[in-house]
């Protein structure tokens, strides 16, 4: 699998799930081991339980809401095809957030750039 914030695999000693996105992100579980962290864990006081989060939830990009699009959106921006972009997204290699209802949003500037158009 890969990284939602850097896009490099992770292992099973680097791997976690952020509770807002529902992505996988690094997060080194070991202190022996060296490991990246693309994100945090930390003890939620209200529920005595781990929360985890990647750094694209925890510190989002600035943007305006206009840089937010749906697959379709995305496919008119780059000309791919609304299956390409839901499949990049799904496989890991275009970052994504999936609504309740399913719908996939994409930033423009990271849909631009999967499609090499930057």
């Amino acid at each position: 699998m890969l990284c939602i914030v850097c896009t490099e695999t992770v292992t099973s000693t680097t791997e976690a799930w952020c509770g807002a996105c529902g992505n996988v992100y690094h997060l080194n579980q070991r202190t022996d081991l060296p490991g990246k962290d693309c994100g945090e864990v930390w003890i939620n006081e209200d529920h005595m339980a781990l929360e985890f989060a990647c750094f694209r939830c925890l510190h989002p990009a600035p943007g305006a809401l206009d840089d937010v699009l749906d697959a379709a959106e995305a496919s008119i921006e780059t000309g791919l095809a609304v299956a390409e972009i839901e499949a990049a997204a799904i496989t890991g290699r275009l970052a994504h957030r999936r609504t309740a209802g399913g719908v996939y949003l994409f930033i423009r500037r990271d849909v631009r750039e999967f499609a090499g158009l930057q």
